[in-house]
């Protein structure tokens, strides 16, 4: 049986560090959740403020990080948790990406809905030269409205 629970960002991070494909850790987050199968932990999510300047930074969490072992039914569970925590922390909408080859099933089962594909692209810009430290393709918004 799969239940939620709080998990330190350290804890988290760590768990991203040793399996998420294609992102390392995080530096801050909102808050941390974990799913557990049967005490084992299969999998996290890590929300934090919006990474878009052009997003709502006050009212508008992001999923910055979701990462599973491939248990059955984690990540829709961990989105659902996500977004139970972030309405009760009176936050109003709550917003992810997945990249252009993934399919998003967990999120329509979790109430998401698709809103648009973004252009993708780098944080390197000439007079703020930036590292490329997650692919830079285009990828897939899906929100939730919290209220």
């Amino acid at each position: 049986m799969l239940s939620t629970g709080h998990i330190e960002l350290k804890d988290a991070n760590a768990y991203v560090t040793e399996r998420h494909r294609h992102h390392k850790a995080v530096r801050g987050h909102r808050f941390s959740l974990a799913c557990y199968e049967n005490g084992r932990l299969c999998g996290i999510a890590i929300v934090g403020r919006p990474r878009s300047r052009r997003i709502d930074q006050r009212m508008t969490v992001e999923v910055l990080r979701l990462c599973t072992d491939g248990t059955r039914n984690a990540c829709s569970k961990l989105y659902g948790a996500c977004r139970r925590a972030a309405r009760a922390l009176g936050y109003s909408r709550l917003i992810t990406y997945i990249l252009d080859g993934e399919k998003g099933k967990s999120l329509l089962a979790s109430g998401f809905s698709y809103c648009y594909k973004s252009k993708g692209g780098s944080w390197n810009q000439p007079g703020r030269p930036r590292t490329d430290k997650a692919p830079v393709c285009p990828k897939h918004l899906y929100e939730i409205i919290l209220n």
